[in-house]
């Protein structure tokens, strides 16, 4: 079993780094373009693994080669692990897009780092899901701040050797405990690696300390979060590692005894030991992605040019088939051979209102009212956490 100290010093630089992000103003004061002209010849791309396939991996998925060769813009893609890794890669510059989450693209909005996009140079606007238009961790006063990318929750994933049965509570993570094969999940078990997990204790305490009172898992009192910290503090003992790396989560489940833990779906399609998941009782976070324009891109057409092709109903649907996501097009739920008729519906197409989607919390609260405990005490507080 590796050590449960394996969270590396550049982690905890780029999690430190955070604090100090600009929290006001918006993107773009320049306003957004008006006319997409010739392609630069090329985009940069800053993605969640999985996210932008040119067949490398497997021949079936390739979304790239086709744009490149129609628009004559190459591709180059730079992997993220965290949403916090890739706030870090757009403050230092240098990419075009990036495939934000919720708790990254407020952060991208509020500090300028993205632009507001003009929806009509994106023909395909229109056939995006009606429930993503104007989806808060985007559109910002009235202005669209990226196009919807995919988009699902975070599910627990178990080694059905170890579980019969599937859990039906978050506590096999949060609890220490005799798991059904008589063994402790001591060290078998694992975390989200990211002050954002945070959520997830919440949303556990939501459940079953509803004298807490807590309502939305980021918008937390101090004695809320108090409470979060103690449970996570305690978890502490338990966690082999605070995962990031989707291939390196699958390979302990494989190779390092590792038996359940906050996962995704791509984790679950292709670890290779039998594993299954599930949203316990408790519900789930979830993530829904926005492709988002640096308000430094260097290649702007090129950029628009991927924004649309992102939203085709063939590369929605392979994406959704590739990483176990919904497409933010519906139309690509049906007649995709890869991601098939059943996938939508099996990647969780129903459970949208169900999902505590990622956002940044601010003391301000989601509603505005403030007495909410912000972002950086999240950070300082999971370092603090993952530091013992």
């Amino acid at each position: 079993m590796k050590s449960k100290f394996s969270y590396t010093l550049a982690s905890m630089l780029v999690l430190a780094s955070l604090v100090l992000t600009a929290c006001g103003g918006g993107g773009g004061g320049a306003g957004p373009l008006q006319k997409i002209g010739a392609g630069e010849g090329e985009v940069s791309i800053v993605a969640w693994a999985g996210y932008i396939e040119r067949g490398e991996t497997d021949p079936a998925y390739d979304w790239v080669t086709e744009f490149e060769a129609t628009t004559s813009c190459k591709v180059t893609v730079k992997t993220a692990a965290t949403s916090d890794e890739m706030v870090t890669l757009m403050n230092e510059g240098g990419f075009d897009l990036v495939t934000a989450s919720g708790d990254a693209s407020n952060r991208l909005i509020a500090s300028g780092k993205v632009q507001e996009i003009n929806i009509a140079l994106i023909p395909s606007w229109d056939t995006v899901d009606e429930r993503l238009k104007e989806a808060p961790w985007q559109f910002v006063d009235g202005k669209h701040y990226g196009t919807p990318y995919v988009w699902g929750p975070n599910v627990l994933m178990y080694n059905t050797d170890v579980f019969p049965e599937a859990p039906t509570s978050w506590d096999v993570t949060f609890v220490e405990m005799t798991l059904p094969d008589g063994e402790s999940n001591s060290g078998r078990v694992q975390a989200y690696d990211g002050p954002i997990y945070l959520a997830d204790a919440a949303l556990y305490l939501k459940h079953h300390n509803p004298e807490l009172g807590i309502d939305n898992p980021y918008d937390l009192t101090q004695a809320q979060f108090d409470a979060v910290v103690a449970l996570l503090t305690a978890q502490r003992p338990l966690i082999s590692r605070y995962w990031h790396d989707a291939y390196v989560q699958m390979d302990d489940f494989k190779n390092e005894g590792v038996v359940a833990s906050g996962s995704w779906p791509f984790q679950v399609a292709y670890t290779e030991v039998p594993v299954a998941s599930t949203v316990p009782v408790e519900g789930a976070t979830g993530w829904s992605d926005t492709t988002m324009l640096h308000v430094d891109s260097a290649h702007p057409n090129c950029a628009y040019m991927w924004m649309e092709w992102s939203l085709n109903p063939k590369v929605q649907g392979d994406v959704a088939s590739w990483f176990g996501a919904v497409p933010a097009v519906l139309a690509a739920c049906t007649g995709n051979e890869l991601l098939t008729d059943e996938g939508c519906a099996t990647n969780g197409l129903d459970d949208f209102d169900k999902i505590w989607f990622w956002r940044t919390p601010t003391a301000a609260c989601s509603t505005g009212a403030g007495d909410c405990v912000p972002y950086s005490k999240w950070v300082e507080a999971y370092i603090a956490i993952i530091s013992q």
